[in-house]
């Protein structure tokens, strides 16, 4: 084989590497890619691996299959009562269509900014209606859900299939901040000393009851052990007379021995041993056999 043959072999071996590299594309199992002719879309391939094409005639352009996000810059929003919110909304989607994504769209930063226009919009339209305090009841859920059926619809004519629609955060502007933190101390402070108020006086009617209830309790207590007292006063003095009268003796025995029981203990006497006190200390009395 001459030096000539190797060169034409050599250019053909080329040529059939560039031909090859030109009909040939790779579809990653992340993408899926729309074929083009002259700029005209001609088919997509979706299935992951090697895939054929004219060569030189049409080329190839990529479209991410997966989840993608949209975050769409935050907005400040006047609400129903007119309080100022500032609302970071986020929207997770996909291509399912690449050939309406590439003719509606164009490219990727043309739909995030058209489609998140559209998601502030939607946002603005439905927040605007509601109360400051509505954002934090379920008012807020079913607004959610009223957005994302609307942007799922809106997405069909892009080719994008909206997985869901959330409001990542809400904040109040600082001046609005500031005003509604004041008025909820303002409130607190009322409502505390409210309770304060409200407090004392119950504390003051227990109070009152209590002691009126204490002072009759006392009183009642009082009129019941005067009336005990009286009634084992009366008891007493009747076994007493019983008693004397049974034996008069005996009687006045027993009541020195017990006056000699109360008097005697650690006291000391000056008296005559001769004295009517100390009676039965000198005789024994008599009493009558039974």
């Amino acid at each position: 084989m001459n030096k000539i043959t190797l060169i034409v072999v050599g250019v053909l071996v080329i040529v059939s590497a560039v031909v090859a590299s030109s009909a040939l594309y790779r579809v990653h199992q992340t993408q899926q890619a729309l074929v083009l002719q002259f700029g005209n879309p001609i088919s997509v391939a979706r299935d992951p691996g090697l895939h054929v094409k004219m060569p030189f005639v049409q080329n190839v352009e990529y479209f991410d299959r997966r989840i993608l996000d949209l975050d769409p810059p935050v907005q400040e929003i006047i609400l129903k009562d007119q309080k100022r919110v500032n609302v970071d909304a986020f929207a997770r989607y996909k291509i399912v269509d690449p050939l309406e994504y590439r003719k509606r769209a164009g490219t990727d930063a043309n739909f995030r900014d058209v489609f998140g226009q559209r998601l502030n919009s939607s946002i603005r339209a439905e927040i605007g209606k509601i109360f400051l305090g509505d954002m934090l009841t379920e008012k807020r859920a079913q607004i959610m859900d009223k957005i994302a059926r609307e942007m799922k619809s809106n997405a069909k004519e892009f080719g994008v299939e909206v997985i869901d629609v959330r409001i990542g955060r809400t904040d109040l502007p600082s001046d609005t901040a500031q005003s509604v933190y004041n008025r909820m101390r303002s409130d607190r402070i009322a409502s505390a000393a409210q309770l304060r108020a409200e407090g004392e006086q119950q504390k003051l009617t227990i109070q009152a009851k209590a002691d009126r209830e204490r002072t009759i309790i006392i009183a009642e207590a009082k009129r019941q052990s005067e009336i005990l007292r009286g009634q084992g006063d009366g008891a007493r003095n009747s076994i007493l007379t019983s008693a004397q009268m049974k034996d008069p003796e005996f009687f006045a025995f027993y009541r020195s021995m017990e006056a000699y029981n109360i008097s005697l203990d650690d006291t000391t006497w000056v008296l005559s041993p001769k004295s009517e006190f100390f009676r039965y200390f000198n005789e024994m009395p008599s009493f009558p056999k039974r």
